[in-house]
């Protein structure tokens, strides 16, 4: 089943859309535990930035004591149980793309506020206690009318050798990344008019404690309805999830996802934004740290599709585990 927000969560986005009211929203990859916020009555134990906050609050602090950073992954073993359940169900022909994840515990001197104020990432979020995400990708950006969408798919380490020419001309990382495009179009003509692919699998590089990774993006546009401010929950939750970190078709591969994953995602791989009255400055939930019962969890995933190597992806999943502080 798709994600479902609850309608009254939808209604309450719509009336402070309409009425021009700021808010915060902050929704799990299952649709089961929304937050919204008016932005002036966000506890104080939820702390955001994004790229819609210029200025300082939106530069990370300078951290004076070094990273420690261990982690300790599933088994390439562990994790093939997994892949398999997927590549199952990409031969049966009930998906032909779909983001795998799991969980990876690690070690870290660091507090989760210290990885908000810290972290070198255009979109942070920590909720005290429970979750620290610091993400690159952009679930949808709503400027004057228009919407876009930056789906994120391809991922190699940027100290390779001609590391970008390897990710632009890998055809397992193309035909993903060209779904995932397909699918982001389809997702916004349900929502807006004149949708088209406006940029074109472009790089962007991360630095991480690890080292750079360069990363796959494009972007895909259209024109709401003038009327949108009055319709922004209805907008948003049309969209869920988003497209890059579920697979397509949506709805059947959300059943594969629960089945290869064996539990819930909570919050990582959900979305969070702003509505500033007007416009809308969204993420979609990667690069994510959990505690739970004093441990800290990492999730991380990659999409598979039939011309997978279960390595090559277990590698891409070990190699998303950081943080981006230099």
């Amino acid at each position: 089943m798709v994600t479902t927000i609850k309608p009254h969560i939808i209604q309450q986005m719509n009336n402070w859309g309409a009425s021009g009211i700021p808010f915060l929203f902050v929704f799990d990859f299952e649709g089961e535990k929304p937050l919204l916020y008016p932005l002036d009555k966000v506890p104080s134990h939820i702390q955001f930035s994004l790229p819609m906050m210029e200025g300082e609050k939106n530069a990370p602090n300078s951290l004076t004591k070094e990273v420690k950073f261990q982690q300790h992954p599933i088994t390439e073993a562990e994790y093939g149980k997994a892949y398999e359940r997927v590549q199952y169900h990409l031969h049966r022909g009930d998906t032909y793309l779909l983001n795998l994840t799991m969980p990876t515990p690690i070690d870290l001197n660091l507090t989760l506020k210290e990885v908000f104020e810290s972290s070198k990432a255009p979109y942070r979020l920590l909720i005290e206690g429970e979750l620290v995400c610091f993400s690159p990708e952009i679930f949808v950006r709503i400027k004057d009318g228009v919407i876009s969408s930056y789906p994120m798919k391809g991922t190699i380490d940027a100290d390779l050798p001609n590391a970008a020419e390897q990710l632009l001309n890998d055809k397992k990382e193309t035909a993903e990344h060209n779904t995932i495009v397909d699918l982001i179009r389809n997702d916004l003509s349900m929502v807006a008019k004149k949708v088209r692919v406006t940029r074109y699998r472009y790089l962007d590089e991360i630095c991480t404690n690890t080292g750079r990774l360069l990363q796959l993006s494009s972007e895909i546009s259209g024109r709401l309805p003038d009327d949108y401010t009055s319709q922004i929950g209805d907008v948003i939750a049309r969209l869920l999830p988003a497209g890059s970190i579920s697979g397509a078709p949506k709805e059947k591969t959300l059943e594969v996802i629960r089945e290869a994953e064996k539990g819930s995602r909570g919050y990582y791989t959900g979305i969070f934004g702003v509505f500033d009255g007007k416009n809308v400055d969204s993420a979609v939930m990667i690069r994510y740290i959990e505690k739970q019962n004093g441990q800290l969890t990492y999730r991380s995933g990659g999409g598979i599709t039939a011309q997978s190597n279960c390595t090559s992806e277990y590698n891409e999943l070990i190699r998303k585990v950081y943080v981006p502080i230099t």
